[in-house]
């Protein structure tokens, strides 16, 4: 059975604004084995990009803050490190793609400069031999003529070549966890399917382990071993991607799914989208956050927060629909 390389126990990452405190990461666990891809899906707001941040420290204080849980990377505690700590673990063992590279790249310098900058600062490289590295990744990432490219700024690459840039400036220090934020959005369909391969590709040359945070389960269906489902700050399903798709238990689990495009679907039923809104998360509801949009709502529901537990073996949840079943 692989090594867990990544644990995150009961996370929370709270905001104090002026409106009252924003509860971003309310109580997240999660575990991430070696070599393989975790899956962190939801809506927008959900809580998924905080709880990436939060791994990497990377949370404007003020006004976000830790204020619980543990984040154990090999074995280790992050939460204990300090500052100058956490900045020598950030590049060289948990590297993160955003999902914006246009904003990500500085429009003013070429790619070779940027590229080469995170090599020498993280590898102790010369300059000649961080550049010789730099067309090495860019090469490996399916970047033509990678040489002739280093002089080219941002502007002059397609969308998918800028991500291919920023995986390559990721993998460039071989990273233990590559931390991906919906790397495919900006991207059309063709690109997608090219950047999704190339990751997996990567995955197994350089044995990373990969968070994919996404809200589309069709890059999850395509390359995840695992899925936390995540709502209002909160994880409400886990489970490994063929029992998710196969047996989802949670309600929103449900939603997910039955807005899904399937391409067997001969009668061409109407998706079925989940109807309102999020919760403020300022203001939560007393019970279940997911209640007032769920069809299978009980009284419990709306009264009592459901317990996030083992259902099945490997399969957690949190929904009173399972209140009565145990482990199996």
């Amino acid at each position: 059975m692989a090594e867990t390389l990544l644990a995150v126990e009961d996370l929370k990452t709270y905001f104090y604004t002026e409106a009252g405190v924003v509860k971003a990461v309310d109580g997240v666990s999660f575990t991430l084995k070696k070599g393989e891809t975790l899956g962190v899906v939801g809506e927008s707001g959900s809580g998924k990009s905080i709880t990436a941040m939060s791994i990497l420290q990377l949370i404007a204080s003020p006004p976000g803050r830790i204020v619980g849980g543990k984040i154990i990377f090999n074995g280790e505690n992050l939460l204990d490190k300090s500052p100058e700590e956490i900045r020598k673990i950030r590049g060289n063992e948990i590297a993160m793609i955003f999902q914006d590279p246009m904003t990500s790249l500085n429009p003013v310098l070429t790619i070779g400069e940027q590229l080469i900058e995170v090599i020498i600062l993280h590898q102790k490289l010369d300059k000649k031999s961080a550049a010789k590295k730099a067309v090495e990744m860019l090469s490996l990432v399916g970047i033509p003529e990678a040489e002739k490219r280093l002089k080219a700024y941002p502007h002059q690459f397609s969308g998918g070549m800028r991500q291919r840039a920023m995986i390559a400036m990721a993998l460039s220090c071989n990273p233990k966890l590559l931390i991906a934020d919906e790397p495919t959005t900006a991207l059309d369909v063709t690109i997608q399917a090219q950047i999704l391969k190339l990751m997996n590709d990567l995955k197994e040359r350089f044995h990373t382990s990969i968070m994919m945070i996404t809200h589309d389960l069709g890059v999850v269906a395509e390359i995840c071993d695992d899925v936390v489902v995540m709502y209002a700050g909160r994880p409400v399903e886990y489970a490994d991607v063929n029992t998710l798709f196969e047996s989802p238990l949670h309600p929103y689990t449900w939603g997910l799914l039955a807005s899904l495009p399937r391409i067997d679907d001969r009668e061409k039923k109407r998706l079925e989208p989940i109807e309102g809104l999020p919760p403020d998360l300022v203001n939560m509801p007393p019970g279940c956050p997911f209640a007032p949009r769920c069809k299978k709502a009980m009284e419990i529901c709306r009264v009592q927060r459901p317990e996030y537990r083992e259902i099945k073996k490997g399969h957690l949840v949190a929904c009173h629909l399972y209140l009565n079943m145990g482990e199996q």
